[in-house]
């Protein structure tokens, strides 16, 4: 098949999980809850109702899994490691835990596939949770501890960590709007989880390079693409304003070593921001190998005719709901357009924009796409592979949209396909589906999707075929 475009010599083609997702096993080896289990095992939470007690079964299958990567012939595998794996329990490490990550990482050298290791994808100890979670202080030094324990047992065989891996999903869906683990609706704690989500990162990125001098060092964000519903000065003040709490929350700490002072006021409703202490700005900002870059659609916000914030007294109750604090009177717009099964848009044209923009505001940093994919309804039929010309379809536009991103310049080095296999997808359970390979979950049997035959073409060859 002919191909429209080339990809540089050195572009790493890979795919991605993450622990709680696809390992399973959540009670061997000294494993103890984390959240997401607590979540799980709570009636109601879970639209399917399943949990991740046994989920695709990787922590056994691992081997299995390597060599469908293998046959697919991508370069790189993106997963996470669970810390309550690593520290049961306040102060203990687990051996067994690590061994488990050694045996993975071990499995993938011998196949010639490069692990890039996240720190943290979500699963935090229960245990800390119950000690107050993101919005207290100690969980950030809790975690620089438990950095400083896994590099120091696995840096010889792991090059690439990632620290955090979408704190806005882990501030806001999870301490804000309740859709996620632990499930709370309090917007004071939503911020103050981020800032501390941002002491993390920093704290763990000086961890990394301490105990291994040679490791490259990234943080994955989900920066959300906003559009205007009309061009209105207040929906465009929308956008802007959107776009600071989402996107410069992370952005400015991280990489400018400041939070922009118009956060503060959007946000005094909801704090005060007194969490921030002195010096912790210089903590946060560490040099990036590489800014992680996840993608998925679109959301266009309009700004509510007449409402107003809400008083201190209000934004400090559970009255007050919603993913994003700072918000309140902001509205986020149905998508439009071919919706995923997900209910997400498509827009391939965003995740350009996306990569040349934070090239022309970040010169110098280098981009990795790390997740990046769609879910569909799968209709499987024993004995048969799986006909997805959806899927096939928005990975090709987006995977061009990435490279027209290149031909402007951006340094984009990577793309990891979302996901390698279907898998539990949090807050869904079981019921929607973005693997390259589908999971029959009452066998665990892999079967393959004719997007995976597309994908091994596009990672084989470093080339996009023509449409």
């Amino acid at each position: 098949m002919a191909s429209s475009r080339s990809f540089p010599p050195d572009f790493v083609w890979g795919t991605a999980t993450a622990a709680y997702q696809v390992e399973g096993a959540v009670g061997e080896d000294g494993r103890t809850p984390s959240i997401w289990d607590t979540m799980t095992h709570t009636p109601g939470r879970i639209k399917d109702g399943t949990t991740g007690d046994v989920a695709v079964d990787q922590y056994h299958r691992y081997r299995d899994d390597i060599a469908l990567m293998s046959e697919l012939g991508v370069s790189a595998y993106r997963f996470s490691i669970a810390w309550p794996r690593i520290q049961p329990a306040p102060g203990v490490v687990n051996q067994a835990g690590l061994d488990y990550y050694r045996r993975l990482a071990d499995a993938l050298g011998e196949a010639g596939i490069a692990p890039y290791a996240t720190l943290y994808h979500w699963d935090l100890p229960q245990y800390l949770q119950d000690a107050g979670g993101w919005p207290s202080r100690d969980t950030a030094l809790r975690y620089a501890d438990y950095v400083s324990t896994v590099v120091e047992a696995l840096g010889d065989r792991i090059p690439t960590w990632t620290t955090l891996n979408e704190p806005w999903c882990v501030a806001y869906l999870g301490y804000a709007d309740g859709e996620h683990a632990p499930g709370l609706h309090d917007h004071p704690a939503s911020l103050a989880a981020a800032h501390h989500l941002n002491l993390a990162h920093g704290l763990g990125a000086q961890a990394i390079r301490a105990a291994s001098a040679d490791a490259r060092v990234s943080v994955t964000l989900n920066l959300q693409v906003l559009r205007p519903a009309s061009d209105s000065p207040e929906d465009l003040a929308a956008v802007q304003q959107c776009e600071r709490v989402a996107n410069g929350v992370w952005l400015g700490p991280m990489l400018e070593g400041a939070y922009d002072p118009r956060l503060f006021a959007d946000t005094a409703h909801v704090s005060d921001w007194s969490f921030v202490r002195d010096g912790d700005l210089a903590e946060i900002r560490q040099p990036l190998d590489f800014l992680g870059v996840n993608y998925y659609s679109t959301s266009t916000v309009r700004r509510i005719p007449g409402a107003r914030t809400p008083t201190w007294q209000e934004a400090h109750s559970t009255a007050w709901t919603g993913a994003w604090p700072g918000t309140e009177t902001i509205e986020f717009l149905p998508p439009t357009g071919p919706l995923t099964a997900m209910g997400w848009n498509q827009e391939p044209q965003a995740l350009t924009e996306l990569l040349v923009g934070l090239h022309r505001a970040y010169s110098g940093l280098n981009l990795v796409v790390t997740e990046n994919g769609a879910a569909f309804d799968d209709e499987y039929r024993p004995g048969e592979e799986i006909a997805d010309p959806q899927r096939t379809a928005y990975y090709a536009a987006h995977i061009g949209a990435l490279g027209r991103a290149i031909d402007e310049g951006a340094p984009v080095k990577g793309y990891f396909a979302w996901s390698l296999t279907d898998n539990f997808e949090w807050a869904w359970g079981h019921s929607r589906r973005f693997g390259l390979f589908y999971v029959d979950y009452p066998t665990q049997e892999r079967i393959w999707k004719d997007t995976a035959h597309w994908y091994a073409q596009v990672a084989r060859t470093n080339q996009l075929p023509r449409a």
